[in-house]
């Protein structure tokens, strides 16, 4: 492995790195209004929150700290509800379903909270980092680790009910997808660049499908991880793996009716008519969700590090390394506003509820959004001042994305450092 990283960082040497494409003023078609800000507690905690991103029930919205803080706010004012301390360097999570909130730690545990008080119900050690929300449903827990399971707990006392593996390669990026439940079945994508399908009553598997297999002659050209959650809509599922392909499966069989080539290391949005890719170049792609044909492509945000994209009533929305908020035309794909959300990174994916996005950055600030489209002939373009105000467009200088941002490699248990690769800067295993 050693020899691995030295040959990868003598490669990285030869090659320049992409500078993130220049934010410029733009003319808006929405107005953004701050509606409220929150924060997690996470001081004395590295600025990385890969796994820790925000879920929503009802009227909360829940989220935690690498220190161990998990909190649940009012959604419509950001109020505090209750705050639990788990005295735990949580890194994945969190997962709510009924009235369990459920978060994973660095060190294999997974918690298991009270949707009503906050009071820790029971928590179990597992094997293996936690490095993705767990889902959570009536009758499973559903827990992704690094070593490469997914493995089903009981919601009554956590003890484990069945398990599932899959192959883990040398190299991978540093993240895992976590499982969606629906109906029977929980899916999850691995870093082999497979997504399983697993029957929750007795943990069999249901089947497997190959997004894109391994190629190329070096362990970094061969990463093909689905690092992402898949997305369900009926009878259909859709993936996409960094540095392979974005598909459409059956439900029911797993069996691929359309692929494209395609990298993406964050995932993708969906709506009724299409789904929405920011890849791993900082790209913004949207693709017809029946056949795969492009629609749009948004190259305005290029190498940016963008999260996820979700989708509102009328638009796309991302956020990026510098914690700028975008909307983009659903249409068009066309910039339609932008604000900022605390000038730190946004690794995880917004969250909409009731058309309200909901942003946390790598530092646990939560902001939170609405926006009202602009009048016909009312010109939305000003220069905002880079103080934490959100507005409508900002300008940006032209800069390079920070080194401690860069991309990491190891062995799929202990975290090793490695060079950057020119494009993108996920975090690496």
């Amino acid at each position: 492995m050693v020899a691995a990283l030295l040959v990868l960082a003598s490669c990285s040497k030869d090659k320049d790195i992409d500078k993130p494409a220049q934010l410029t003023p733009f003319s808006a078609t929405l107005k953004v209004n701050h509606v409220w800000s929150a924060s997690v507690n996470d001081k004395g905690a590295k600025p990385l929150r890969l796994g820790l991103g925000l879920a929503a029930e009802g009227n909360r919205v829940y989220a935690a700290g690498h220190s161990g803080e998990v909190i649940a706010l009012d959604v419509a004012t950001g109020r505090s509800v209750w705050r639990t301390k788990t005295k735990a360097p949580i890194s994945g999570g969190p997962g709510v379903g009924g009235d369990l909130v459920a978060v994973g730690s660095s060190g294999g545990e997974v918690i298991a909270l009270n949707t009503a008080d906050g009071q820790i119900r029971w928590r179990v050690r597992l094997n293996g980092e936690v490095l993705s929300a767990p889902a959570i449903s009536e009758r499973v827990v559903a827990v992704r680790t690094v070593d490469g399971k997914l493995r089903g707990l009981s919601p009554k006392d956590g003890h484990e009910l069945w398990t599932q593996e899959q192959q883990v390669p040398r190299l991978s990026l540093r993240g895992t997808s976590h499982p969606v439940i629906v109906g029977d079945l929980a899916l999850c994508g691995f870093d082999n660049g497979k997504v399983i399908a697993v029957n929750m009553n007795d943990g069999t598997l249901q089947w497997e499908s190959t997004i894109a297999p391994p190629h190329g002659r070096t362990e970094l050209e061969r990463l093909v991880d689905v690092d992402s959650p898949v997305r369900v809509s009926g009878q259909d599922v859709y993936a996409v793996g960094f540095q392979g392909r974005v598909a459409m499966l059956a439900l029911d069989t797993g069996q691929i009716w359309w692929s494209h080539d395609a990298s993406s290391y964050r995932g993708v949005g969906l709506d009724d008519d299409a789904l929405y890719i920011p890849t791993a170049d900082g790209e913004v792609v949207a693709l017809r969700r029946r056949t795969g044909a492009e629609i749009w492509r948004q190259k305005a945000l290029a190498h940016r590090g963008l999260s996820a994209a979700v989708t509102t009533d009328n638009a796309v929305v991302v956020a990026d390394y510098q914690g700028n908020v975008h909307w983009l035309d659903k249409a068009t794909g066309e910039l339609a506003a932008r604000a900022p959300s605390g000038k730190v990174r946004v690794s995880n994916p917004p969250l909409v509820v009731d058309n309200m996005v909901l942003i946390i950055n790598d530092a646990g600030r939560i902001s939170a959004f609405r926006t009202t489209p602009i009048g016909a002939g009312m010109s939305g373009t000003r220069k905002v001042p880079a103080e934490d105000k959100p507005a409508t467009t900002e300008a940006a200088p032209q800069t390079a994305a920070p080194a401690s941002e860069a991309p990491q490699a190891a062995a799929p248990e202990p975290a090793t450092p490695a060079p950057a690769p020119p494009t993108p800067p996920p975090e690496q295993k």
